[in-house]
């Protein structure tokens, strides 16, 4: 009997549960734990199975799971490491893909919500003998409510991860393990409204109380979309490895290999549909492998099974903020403009990448934009040249796609001005033409 396709669930246990389609990567279990990494940062795009991985983590590390959630996954072949650590350690689990607001002071809240929330899973501490009167005045404080909103002052809000993972530690005699999903939403979403350098200070108090020299972590693991420069928010961590989409570590992990995709195909009898799979959904390079956005493939399979002739469509665009995309289009000169043509023609660019960056940095240089859309997944490398810099291509035709959809809104105020320059651009990009310019 099929799986059934299940859209946007980001829940291992909600998948295995309700008999899902899941693709197995349990081995991401396998070679982070091997590792030792005490702290490691993953960098992947957005929709790129982070989330799911994270949960994955969380039900295989945490006391009282369920163990059967992982029979007949590859994990399960590794008798020993179920055997000496599935179920062993308390885990803190928060996803800030949600923090965010117009303001400072609404972003901060849904922070300290999301503490909150996460704080009150562990009610037994309330009751704790292992815990003094002192450590449940200071859990209360994390949970406490006033008319109905979580309470907890800037002070307590920059110290609860540490202080969290301190009662854990106290009460199981385990230490915890933290995971820290898209971390850097709350920074994005700074920069773009204008809070960054408050949103930055918190982040880095948390960050910081929790990650160097908390004696009550066993290990820590954040993901998120860009690889934010160390000294701004990680200073002073000096036990922190960070896995980008360069790097050969966990490369098959996030996304789908063409293995898996032929074999999805195949078991959904869809064999007939790989060769435009491959070509709107797969391009991507991470480390020593090729994958697809995994968002797109089970969105695509999920059309084609209501309906056989259903034709691709860009699914990553409606959940991937494409602001950056914006960003970079306006700060473009005629140089970087003919570079965008290029790409959409299909060609190749060179360009030398920062891994690394601040949002505050990101205007300073054309160069970093290069370099974001790069970390994004709007551009993906084909290797780096004699010159050590890295040959960036459009991935696939749905990534095509938006960059046409924005340069042509980017075009609309100028139209009244001088519509001949965009007329010739719309023209090379319809036809393909890499040679035509517009001057």
């Amino acid at each position: 009997m099929q799986k059934v396709i299940s859209i946007g669930k980001q829940n291992f246990v909600s998948l295995r549960e309700n008999d899902c389609f899941y693709i197995d990567k349990t081995d991401l279990i396998c070679k982070w734990w091997e590792s030792k990494d005490e702290i490691t940062l993953i960098t992947r795009p957005r929709r790129f199975g982070k989330t799911l991985n994270m949960s994955m983590l969380k039900y295989f590390f945490e006391i009282g799971t369920d163990q059967t959630l992982f029979d007949g996954l590859y994990i399960s072949d590794n008798p020993q490491l179920k055997e000496e650590y599935m179920g062993k350690f308390p885990v803190i689990f928060l996803s800030l893909k949600g923090v965010e607001g117009l303001t400072f002071e609404n972003a901060k809240y849904r922070l300290m919500q999301l503490v909150g929330r996460e704080a009150n899973r562990f009610h037994f501490l309330s009751d704790s003998d292992r815990l003094t009167e002192d450590d449940k005045k200071i859990y209360h404080a994390m949970i406490s409510l006033s008319d109905g909103m979580y309470s907890m002052n800037e002070e307590v809000l920059i110290s609860s991860l540490k202080i969290l993972s301190e009662l854990l530690y106290k009460h199981y005699g385990k230490k915890t393990i933290l995971l820290i999903d898209e971390y850097d939403v709350p920074l994005d979403k700074a920069f773009q409204n204008g809070y960054y350098k408050e949103m930055t200070t918190l982040i880095r108090g948390m960050f910081g109380e929790a990650l160097k020299t908390n004696d009550s972590l066993q290990f820590a693991v954040l993901t998120g979309c860009l690889r934010v420069s160390k000294e701004s928010i990680f200073t002073g961590l000096n036990n922190f490895k960070v896995v980008s989409i360069t790097d050969s570590r966990f490369d098959e992990q996030f996304g789908f290999t063409d293995e898996e995709v032929q074999r999805l195909l195949a078991d959904y009898h869809l064999k007939d549909h790989i060769e435009e799979t491959k070509e709107w959904y797969d391009g991507y390079h991470f480390g020593d492998t090729d994958v697809y956005c995994p968002w797109d493939v089970v969105n695509h399979v999920d059309c084609l099974l209501e309906d056989p002739n259903a034709e691709p469509q860009s699914y990553w665009i409606n959940t991937s903020g494409n602001d950056l995309v914006k960003r970079f289009i306006d700060k473009a000169d005629k140089t970087t403009r003919n570079e965008i043509e290029r790409l959409i023609a299909g060609d190749m660019i060179e360009k030398s990448i920062r891994m690394e960056l601040t949002y505050d940095e990101i205007d300073n240089s054309i160069d970093n934009l290069w370099s974001i859309l790069f970390t994004t997944g709007y551009l993906t490398q084909q290797g780096k040249s004699e010159r050590g810099v890295y040959r960036l291509v459009i991935p696939n035709k749905e990534i095509r796609e938006v960059y046409i959809l924005q340069i042509q809104e980017w075009f609309k105020d100028s139209v009244l001005h001088n519509r001949e320059p965009i007329n010739q651009l719309l023209k090379a990009i319809k036809e393909g033409d890499a040679r035509c310019r517009y001057s």
